[in-house]
């Protein structure tokens, strides 16, 4: 019995040793496949990162790409505003300048026709409201074109109102037809 006793120690400290020994190759081959598959995961992630980062990179830039072409379609429609804003301006200044001209010409014409009715004044009164010599009739606020047409008749001898067809010749004689305009003008103003 002691002799089995021994074998049945010895055979149980060889059978927990053997054991041992599998329990710890067991638990070596346990940890180096979770370190292999800590790595395939390590792994995995870092892949899955690199390409969210890529896609990020890539939506940035089609929103960087966006952006710039709007802004540039934006800066485009400004210049454009600028210009026509411009246009217009240089236009409405020239609008401007030829009133201005206009006006110009016109108080030329006043000046030169007030002039030329400076020899009238005698007969007509200042204002052209005095009937010359008593005879003829008030010239103040007669139109333009009547009075350009009845000087030029006095000039070529063919009006004579009231007997004042020569004494009008001479005064007339020497007028041009811008003077015949420019005075006319001035006594269609008169009220």
């Amino acid at each position: 019995m002691t002799k089995i006793t021994m074998l049945s120690i010895v055979a149980a400290a060889l059978l927990f040793t053997g054991c041992g020994e599998k329990a710890k190759d067991s638990a070596t081959d346990a940890a180096a496949k979770a370190v292999e598959s800590t790595k395939e995961a390590a792994s995995h992630a870092v892949d899955a990162t690199k390409e969210a980062a890529d896609k990020a990179v890539e939506a940035a830039k089609e929103t960087t790409a966006k952006a710039v072409d709007a802004t540039k379609a934006a800066a485009d429609k400004a210049v454009e505003a600028t210009k026509e804003a411009a246009d217009k301006a240089v236009e409405a200044t020239k609008d401007a300048a030829a009133t201005a001209t206009e006006a110009v010409a016109d108080t030329a014409k006043n000046v030169a026709g007030a002039a030329a009715y400076a020899k009238c004044a005698g007969c007509h009164g200042a204002d052209g409201k005095t009937k010359a010599l008593g005879k003829s009739p008030v010239i103040a606020g007669q139109s333009k074109a009547d009075l350009v047409t009845k000087i030029n008749g006095y000039k070529a001898g063919t009006i004579n109102v009231a007997g004042m067809g020569n004494l009008m010749k001479g005064q007339v004689a020497t007028m041009d037809d811008a003077s015949i305009e420019a005075v006319a003008t001035y006594i269609s103003t008169l009220k």
